[in-house]
């Protein structure tokens, strides 16, 4: 792991604490974080951080600082609902905790957790 990926880990590990059923994994790259055994956030080797969101809201969230398509290599785009955030982007706690509140609200609705 690199220092950016870890410290940007310790930021959403702190925010998360209270999810009931959380667990890490290595995918896509980086380091995700599964709730209710679906990702919902990967934090990349540069700091930046991959999005699971509602694959009808990724137009809107595609406008707010620092967020792409994510992309599986280059030129190969993942898709409605998967975005990428540019590590600058989440620098601070009120952007970091926006997209997190996207992320849960998402998975929320596919595994039928709780708000």
């Amino acid at each position: 792991m690199t220092p950016a990926q870890d410290a940007l880990l310790e930021r959403l590990r702190d925010r998360l604490a209270e999810e009931p059923v959380i667990r890490e994994v290595s995918m896509f790259g980086g380091r995700s974080i599964m709730i209710n055994e679906k990702m919902i956030l990967s934090a990349s080797k540069d700091g930046g951080l991959l999005v699971r969101v509602d694959a009808d809201r990724h137009r809107e969230l595609l406008e707010r600082p620092g967020a792409t398509q994510a992309e599986m290599g280059s030129g190969r785009d993942m898709g409605p609902g998967w975005i990428q955030v540019a590590a600058a982007a989440i620098d601070g706690d009120e952007a970091l905790s926006g997209w997190i509140a996207v992320a849960l609200e998402h998975n929320r609705a596919v595994t039928g957790g709780a708000p």
